[in-house]
């Protein structure tokens, strides 16, 4: 038996406005060949199927035909469950339609621990038992106490996450039971594990995962077979176990990704024999940042040109001179060319700004700068920084959780 584990799709992601679906029909069609080509039996999808939780027709059409083409090939079963991106209310729309093509998808807590419980069978015969955990919203797992401190929160939160995995991990072993037969347990799940490794740009989601970090790979028993993670975008393994691994994201976010080798994960079981396997996924659009001086830059941009190939730049000047005319030196280079700079930063004019004036330009700095700068500015006392600091992260994660419910504009919303 042939599992293939993969997450983190993203599906209608933008980088800096520019729209990606060449990229991810690229990716459906090379991991639909990929189904066939390893014999695939089980393929698991991990979270983050979507974006946000408003995906676009184009970006739900895409989904759909991946589907519909995946279950003629040689895969017969697809478990997908919920990321913290995703809605929960979009993926489980079809999920009564799409189980008639052995397709099961897991949005949300259930009623019962068991239901997250899924047999898969070929030609009748039991393959796998799959624990198909979705993302688990605070809600699910804790009730908001009067006068709970930040620490409580947390604290109730993990606990909360722990209970859920256990009592879904009882309900796996005791139908292993039942089956009376020899098969894996594979858990799903979406969540940050402790010690995980996040990419550079993953950097500012410990924040709103921070209050994740604490959650050991423990909650996962020796029972379980293999555990198909998602919600970290570099493939890896976790806390030195070769069976609990994230796949990371086929596809790089941004340009702080640009960098990583894209994966999927082949689990092969025969003979109580169990081999992990890395399958590189192709890079269907170029993106480079390019950094230093102004020459720096030049030099790059000329060398890239040459190449001949779609290339998407970011380009950040970090000499110590002001340069005001960069963007037009940058077009000059690049015109007629197969580059397309999608984003400039220029870290000395901002700097000059900061330094000499009580303004700034926002565009040019991440949201952690502003606060860091505007509180370093402030007269509070250590103390008083430090709950201003904890006020600050908790008002993080009540905008996450508004845009995890659909209370944001997506890209179909004109600005």
């Amino acid at each position: 038996m042939n599992i293939l584990h993969t997450s983190d799709w993203h599906i209608g992601r933008l980088l800096n406005g520019k729209r990606r679906y060449q990229e991810f029909e690229g990716f459906f069609s090379w991991l639909l060949e990929t189904l066939d080509r390893e014999k695939i039996d089980i393929l698991l999808v991990a979270g983050d199927i979507f974006d946000n939780a408003n995906p676009s027709n184009q970006a739900l059409e895409l989904y759909y035909n991946f589907l519909a083409k995946a279950a003629q090939g040689y895969c017969k079963n697809i478990i997908i469950t919920a990321g913290n991106h995703d809605s929960p209310s979009v993926l489980n729309a079809p999920k009564e339609l799409l189980k008639f093509f052995n397709i099961s998808v897991i949005g949300n807590i259930t009623e019962s621990e068991e239901d997250e419980v899924v047999v898969v069978s070929k030609e009748n015969t039991p393959q796998a038992i799959i624990c198909a955990v979705p993302f688990l919203r605070e809600r699910d797992v804790r009730e908001s106490q009067a006068g709970e401190s930040c620490d409580d929160k947390i604290k109730n939160l993990i606990e909360g996450i722990e209970q859920h995995y256990s009592k879904v991990n009882f309900f796996a072993e005791k139908k292993k039971q039942e089956l009376n037969c020899n098969i894996p347990i594979i858990s799903m799940g979406h969540l940050f594990i402790a010690g995980s490794k996040l990419a550079q740009n993953e950097q500012d989601k410990e924040l709103y995962v921070g209050n994740l970090l604490r959650v050991g790979a423990n909650i996962f028993p020796e029972s379980i077979d293999y555990v198909a993670l998602g919600h970290l975008h570099v493939c890896q393994t976790v806390d030195k176990k070769d069976f609990i691994r994230y796949s990371g994201s086929p596809i790089a976010m941004d340009f702080g990704e640009a960098k990583i080798d894209r994966k999927v994960l082949k689990i092969s079981f025969e003979d109580k024999e169990k081999v992990v396997s890395e399958i590189k996924v192709p890079t269907f659009q170029r993106l480079e940042k390019i950094e230093g001086d102004v020459k720096a830059i030049i030099k790059k941009i000329e060398e890239l040109a040459d190449l001949n190939q779609s290339i998407w730049l970011e380009i950040e000047y970090t000499g110590t001179k002001i340069v005001t005319e960069l963007k037009n030196t940058i077009d000059d280079y690049t015109k007629d060319t197969n580059l397309e700079v999608l984003r400039i930063k220029n870290r000395s004019l901002v700097q000059s700004i900061l330094d000499d004036n009580e303004y700034q330009s926002l565009e040019e700095l991440e949201a952690d700068e502003i606060f860091e700068k505007r509180l370093e500015k402030s007269e509070l006392d250590d103390e008083e920084k430090k709950i201003i600091t904890e006020t600050y992260k908790e008002l993080l994660v009540i905008i996450e959780e508004k845009k995890l419910t659909g209370d944001e504009p997506n890209e179909n919303t004109e600005a």
